[in-house]
């Protein structure tokens, strides 16, 4: 993570448009934000779109704003969320949910910065920086026909990757605390202490839910608890069950660092078959070195496709 805040504050001085991959609750749209407030857009506006909650026969005036008359019940002109974001960054969320149609206006405003609002010829040049976000495999979506390739070329001049939590078991500690601490904040109570076998707990959990689900675990144990300190029976009992085994304890160790590098793997041949083989444009998704993800190659046995 270290490794991909690194990147990610590079991006941000280049100003380019950046595609963030990850699953659901990983942390896309904390990464996209880190993002602006490392830019030099930070004192513009930040705007977040939800692609897939637009109501399906207003998606293109959601995003580019309609004139007065453009169609029933538009009595006023309208700005979208590309003229609301003026001179700061557009985040996209769920970018593959976008229709056709909507995704070829999106093309154009990235080649040219301009946009027609609906039931308008009238050309609008816009400063506004594109986040796009997709938990989706979104070269299969491509080769699907859902997904417009040229888009996809020209959404990815910059792509980073926010790895899932059970991949991040360091840090999974951090979160905890962090959570903890701001949910004691928010009733003006003491900061609680985490028991170790609270935290064992954490540690054995496969985190499907990522750091989305972490917080609402520590948020529920918050309430479950009578003192300041969060013991294991305030967890849920999915999460209680997989961990209740201390992690020092020898039989315990050995699967969490197993699930760990399993975890690792996956993601290197992900990253590996999405660019082709390709271990430089690999090594960027993943936030990591070149010869740190030869090391890691290396160490997994992985096969580089010919020409990678």
């Amino acid at each position: 993570m270290q490794n991909l805040i690194k990147v990610s504050r590079k991006v941000a001085a280049a100003d380019v448009p950046v595609l963030i991959l990850g699953e659901t609750g990983a942390g896309k749209e904390v990464l996209a934000h880190y993002i602006h407030e490392s830019s030099n857009r930070s004192a513009a506006p930040f705007v977040k779109v939800h692609c897939a909650s637009l109501p399906p026969g207003l998606i293109e005036s959601e995003l580019f704003g309609h004139e007065k008359g453009a169609f029933t019940g538009a009595d006023d002109e309208r700005q979208g969320f590309f003229e609301t974001a003026l001179g700061g960054t557009l985040v996209l969320d769920e970018i593959t949910e976008l229709p056709g149609t909507v995704q070829v206006k999106l093309l154009r405003f990235l080649d040219d910065l301009t946009i027609h609002r609906v039931g308008s010829s009238r050309e609008i040049h816009l400063d506004v920086r594109i986040l796009a976000l997709t938990n989706r495999d979104i070269e299969q979506e491509v080769r699907g026909g859902r997904f417009r390739q040229d888009l996809y070329y020209r959404l990815s001049t910059f792509v980073l990757f926010v790895p899932p939590l059970r991949g991040r078991l360091a840090d999974i500690p951090v979160l905890a605390h962090y959570f903890a601490n701001r949910a004691a904040r928010r009733v003006g109570s003491p900061a609680p202490e985490l028991s170790e076998e609270f935290m064992d707990c954490l540690r054995a959990h496969s985190w499907p839910g990522n750091v989305r689900e972490i917080r609402n675990v520590v948020e529920s144990a918050m309430i479950l608890s009578d003192d300041e300190v969060l013991l294991a029976e305030h967890l849920p009992e999915h999460v209680r069950g997989g961990g209740s085994k201390p992690s020092s304890a020898p039989d315990s160790v050995e699967p969490i660092r197993q699930r760990k590098e399993a975890a690792e793997e996956e993601e290197i041949r992900k990253a590996l078959d999405r660019t082709g083989g390709n271990q430089t444009a690999a090594a960027r998704i993943l936030g990591v070195s070149r010869r740190t993800l030869w090391s890691k190659v290396r160490q997994y046995g992985i096969e580089i496709k010919k020409g990678g």
